[in-house]
């Protein structure tokens, strides 16, 4: 099965790819690995235009949009 995800809001448009790719780059640019990513949480609030994520139950950050 193929699904895909778009938030859109105020004339913006963000797919679920692109807010998981950078989450995954936020945890490289701590020096772990994409393989050891077990799962990923994302909570976007468009409002805020920002994206806040779990890995793994344990390393938590957020990132703009």
């Amino acid at each position: 099965m193929k699904s895909e995800l778009f938030v859109e809001f105020n004339g913006n448009k963000t797919a679920d790819k692109t807010l998981i790719e950078v989450a995954k780059k936020e945890w490289v640019n701590e020096g772990k690995l994409v393989k050891d990513i077990k799962t990923i949480t994302l909570y976007f609030k468009p409002d805020e235009r920002t994206c806040y994520y779990v890995i793994n139950n344990d390393f938590k950050g957020n990132f703009q949009i």
